[in-house]
């Protein structure tokens, strides 16, 4: 019966972390909102909250992408397992 119980719980949990990855998309335009000709990302990892690899800020992703003139930015946020990992993507696209 206990052994049961602790089945039960392990795979409980396992489920519970494996469904607690999200992904929020946060579109925005910036002047007239027409989708540039060339595109930049730049992307990073946040492990508890604490630390950070990289800059996935806009102004890097327009410099990866050689862009002067933001059109429009994306930003991809991915949750796993409950905030413990983040990774943000930044998506720009301008000329």
């Amino acid at each position: 019966m206990k052994r049961s119980f602790f089945v039960v719980a392990l795979v409980s949990a396992v489920l519970f972390l494996a469904a607690s990855c999200t992904t929020v998309n946060l579109p925005a335009a910036l002047g007239d909102g027409t989708i540039g000709s060339r595109t930049g990302q730049a992307s990073g990892t946040i492990i508890l909250g604490l630390f950070g690899n990289a800059d996935a800020g806009m102004l890097a992703a327009a410099a990866n992408g050689g862009i002067t003139r933001i059109s429009t930015v994306d930003v991809q946020v991915t949750h796993v397992l409950l905030g413990l990992m983040t990774t943000v993507t930044t998506t720009v696209t301008g000329e």
